[in-house]
């Protein structure tokens, strides 16, 4: 197992957490981002694609946050991260904490770059998806 991925996709999800989506230099060109539940599941391809996933998911929320509750490596190429999102709607002003916003990201990496992000709003499903269960080990630091 690689704790060297784990390192990468830790350092992805840091800048998000902070509200900061600007920099994608950890990103393949090639990468795939799928959102594979939700209202709208869709996929994007590339660093254009990646770019337009960041604005569709950003555009309806004031200070938007995707915050990590834990991660969880897999095998070598696959970290399975745990988040929840915060954040204020524009139009509506609905708090996202008030809402079950617990998500799950597999993120797929490759010699030190992400090449594909799998994005579940239904965290079941994405352990279902996995054949894992919700108490599986917690890679900590």
């Amino acid at each position: 197992m690689s704790q060297e991925n784990v390192a990468i996709v830790r350092s992805v999800f840091a800048a998000p957490e902070r509200g900061d989506f600007s920099d994608a230099g950890w990103a393949h060109p090639e990468i795939e981002y799928v959102i594979v539940d939700g209202p709208e599941p869709t996929s994007y391809k590339g660093l254009a694609g990646l770019a337009q996933a960041m604005r569709d998911m950003l555009s309806p929320w004031e200070r938007y946050r995707g915050n990590v509750d834990e991660y969880r490596e897999l095998e070598a190429e696959r970290v399975l991260v745990l988040t929840h999102a915060s954040g204020r709607g524009k139009a509506s002003g609905l708090e996202l904490d008030a809402l079950s916003t617990q998500q799950a990201q597999v993120v797929h990496v490759r010699d030190g770059k992400v090449t594909k992000i799998l994005v579940y709003y239904n965290r079941a499903r994405a352990f279902a998806d996995l054949g894992l269960a919700s108490d599986a080990p917690v890679v900590t630091e």
